[in-house]
């Protein structure tokens, strides 16, 4: 059995998660049309990826958030080529996609030291613009952090998500017994003895609707995007928000979070899936488990119960289901295990995937 150690939790304090920037290409240098000289082009603007940054680091290093490239020399007698502007370069965090002022994407930074050009600077004066230089691009840009991990918790708030973070991975984020104890993403690890990390992030409770953006749904929806796996959590008495709202039974519970994620993006129901039935210490727990077990195995049965619009297009087929308490650790070990089993098949098949693929441009390249 593979045992696991300690780990640390990544905090975020006032944790930001998207930024907006201007960002400004240095202009061209002027020409010399005399001596035909060319102006220096300006320097370009550019998102790098470093791994120690954060967005609030960045907001708080650069309040002002204007990001201005040098301007390019202009040809002069003795340097009739004007030298090239400074560029300038803007830290970021990895895990960021970087979008225009219209939300199309211009790039992504998913490891340290990738970069994305925002902004490029002007040309310098030649012979063909009369050796005026031209103006740097001008662009508002738009950050945005999508937390990359191995495991996203899914679930409806108080599913125990927080609970079961602290127990897989010894972090401690806020636990109480109410709704919306996670206000932001909370990032633990899972250490095994043969040093294997497995990283897991505690997302904030959805609700019904958050596809629409209630509760703030996509901006904590988006960070299953960049998660390798999906750990659905669910309370295995159910769930009510409020006393407003409509009790939702555990199996209820995991079919309207399977909605939520298909209104949302599809793609993300694609990714590899994983259930906890968490709270396995109430009374009647056994009973409400074989019940659920029931209901998993043929859910066809049971989808009468909903409203039409309620219904995913297709049921999420989960690997691994694992019985569990948070609270007195039962099934914890055997979680760990099969989160670990999971993401290393999902890695063999990547590689086989990978090894297929390069066979075949090998066997078209030679024929």
């Amino acid at each position: 059995m593979v045992r696991c150690g300690i780990a640390l939790l990544r905090k975020y304090g006032n944790f930001i998660d998207n930024l907006r920037l201007f960002t400004k290409g240095g202009s061209g240098g002027m020409g010399y049309p005399r001596l035909g000289g060319e102006g220096g082009k300006g320097g370009d603007v550019w998102v790098v990826a470093h791994k120690r940054m954060t967005l609030k680091q960045l907001k708080d290093k650069y309040p002002q958030k204007r990001f201005v490239a040098e301007g390019g020399a202009n040809s002069r007698v003795n340097a009739l080529k004007g030298s090239k502007g400074k560029d300038c370069e803007i830290p970021a965090p990895v895990g960021i996609s970087v979008t225009d002022e219209n939300g199309k994407i211009i790039g992504e930074l998913n490891k340290e030291e990738d970069r994305i050009l925002v902004a490029e600077g002007g040309l310098g004066g030649k012979l063909h613009t009369n050796f005026l230089p031209l103006k740097g691009q001008k662009r508002v840009i738009r950050l945005d952090l999508k937390v990359i991990a191995d495991v996203g918790l899914v679930g409806f708030p108080n599913a125990g998500k927080s609970s079961l973070l602290s127990r897989v991975s010894h972090a401690k984020p806020v636990i109480a017994d109410y709704a919306f104890t996670t206000l932001k993403p909370e990032l633990g690890k899972i250490m095994y003895n043969d040093f294997k990390k497995i990283s897991v992030a505690d997302l904030p409770g959805l609700i019904e609707g958050a596809h629409l953006n209630k509760g703030m749904g996509h901006k904590f929806l988006k960070h299953l995007e960049r998660t390798r796996q999906l750990l659905f959590v669910v309370d295995i008495s159910g769930f009510q928000l409020s006393s407003k709202t409509q009790y939702r039974t555990a199996f209820e519970t995991i079919i309207l979070l399977t909605k939520e994620l298909e209104l949302y993006k599809e793609e993300l129901k694609t990714k590899p899936a994983l259930l906890v039935v968490n709270k396995m210490d109430l009374p009647d727990a056994q009973v409400k488990l074989h019940e659920l077990m029931k209901q998993l195995q043929n859910p066809e049965d049971f989808l009468h119960l909903f409203e039409k619009h309620l219904i995913p297009e297709k049921a999420i087929e989960f690997q691994h289901i694992i019985p569990i308490s948070a609270v007195t650790g039962e099934g914890i070990e055997e979680l760990k295990n099969c989160i670990r089993k999971s993401l290393d098949e999902h890695d063999d098949q990547e590689k086989d995937a990978y090894h297929k693929e390069q066979l075949l441009n090998l066997q078209s390249s030679s024929s």
